[in-house]
């Protein structure tokens, strides 16, 4: 805020119109440092927005490749159940195996923790 007491520049008495531009002046120093500032930051934002949409532009092409395989996966996997009772029976061992398989770890597991 201006100080609106005449203060003597070398001896002499600002004027008012003096002190009005040396408070302008100030004013705009601290609005200029402002300015920059939130170009700093604007441009920031910016190079994280374009790091950020790179980012995403290879996590789709990850994601294509890996609904492939997945399709890939359960046409294989459909046509195997599908192709008569020999497999649905293969199907059912190979179900019931992991079951067991996952019993016999969590108890296991179990034992060793407690």
């Amino acid at each position: 805020m201006a100080d609106w007491r005449n203060k003597p520049r070398n001896g002499a008495p600002l004027s008012s119109e003096e002190m009005l531009d040396s408070e302008n002046q100030r004013r705009v120093s601290g609005l200029a440092d402002k300015v920059s500032l939130l170009r700093g930051i604007a441009l920031d934002i910016e190079a994280e927005s374009k790091d950020s949409n790179r980012y995403i532009d290879s996590m789709a092409g990850d994601f294509s490749s890996s609904e492939g395989l997945l399709t890939g996966s359960m046409n294989r996997l459909s046509h195997m159940v599908g192709s008569g009772k020999n497999n649905r029976k293969l199907m059912c061992y190979i179900v019931l195996g992991l079951v067991l398989l996952f019993v016999i770890t969590y108890y296991f597991i179990s034992r060793v923790r407690g």
